[in-house]
């Protein structure tokens, strides 16, 4: 598996970066088109990404350096090589939410509202990005019979992409892929309910992706770790219950629906002519 898309000269371009920000443009445009049916201001959209792109990479980075230490530790310069893989998804979430509560809350906007039209553009992206582990060949499972995969229906060129020096193994890139696309089309589902209730966007997106990713991380043969357990894990539970948490008081509270009904302009009256 070749992880290199294009050489223009000294110019290397990298599956693993088109697929990454294949995903950024998605979520892009997807929530420019929600922008746009809210009559919300682009310019905040437009700023926001132009942010919010380097400071998901940075978390993400971090996170992987921080549980991968000892591959960086004689090799600073590494750090900073992304194209070769190494993000870890959780940790470009936890600082992608923080600075889009921050900035939605310095712009003055409804937090809550915001995240709800960030959650299917976060989750597509995700899915999107998952195809650049495929081509560095990373983020696979533990070792697999072929046929098993076959008997699941898993594509050929999947099934001989993860075979890595002649052992087949568990395509976890592929299953997460597929997960995250069931979670953008459930939350897109519940998005256009006319009834739906402020906050249940982002409380879904947080329980689906969490359980997706705790039982996926089970097969994972690359994991981080912390101890003996999966930081992976770790934080979906945490994402698993703050979300189950947080869907159960929007349903009791919250009044406001995510598609704020416009009450019809009331017409002024005109004298008749006499």
């Amino acid at each position: 598996m070749n992880p290199i898309a294009v050489e223009l000269g000294p110019f290397t371009i990298y599956w693993y970066s088109l697929f990454v920000l294949s995903g950024f443009l998605a979520g892009y445009f997807l929530l420019y088109r929600e922008f746009k049916n809210q009559e919300m201001s682009l310019d905040f959209l437009s700023n926001y990404f132009f942010y919010v792109i380097p400071i998901v990479i940075i978390g993400a980075r971090i996170q992987y350096v921080i549980f991968r230490w000892e591959n960086y530790q004689n090799k600073l310069s590494q750090i900073f090589a992304i194209w070769n893989g190494g993000l870890a998804v959780h940790g470009g979430i936890i600082a992608g939410v923080i600075f889009s509560i921050w900035y939605a809350k310095k712009h003055k906007i409804n937090i809550i509202r915001f995240l709800d039209m960030c959650a299917p553009s976060l989750i597509l992206g995700q899915a999107i990005g998952r195809w650049g582990n495929f081509f560095n060949q990373e983020a696979f499972g533990y070792p697999v019979d072929a046929e098993f995969l076959r008997s699941v229906f898993i594509p050929e060129f999947i099934i001989e992409g993860m075979n890595i020096k002649g052992v087949y193994h568990h395509p976890t890139f592929f299953y997460e892929f597929l997960m995250c696309m069931l979670g953008f089309v459930v939350i897109m589902i519940i998005r256009h309910r006319t009834k739906a209730k402020l906050g249940i966007q982002t409380a879904l997106y947080f329980i689906i992706y969490g359980i997706s990713r705790f039982f996926i991380e089970s097969l994972r043969a690359d994991s981080l770790m912390m101890g003996s357990m999966r930081v992976a894990q770790l934080i979906s539970i945490v994402m698993i219950i703050g979300g189950i948490a947080f869907l159960i008081k929007q349903l009791k509270t919250e009044k406001t629906r995510y598609y704020e009904e416009k009450k019809p302009e009331k017409k002024k009256k005109g004298r008749k002519n006499e």
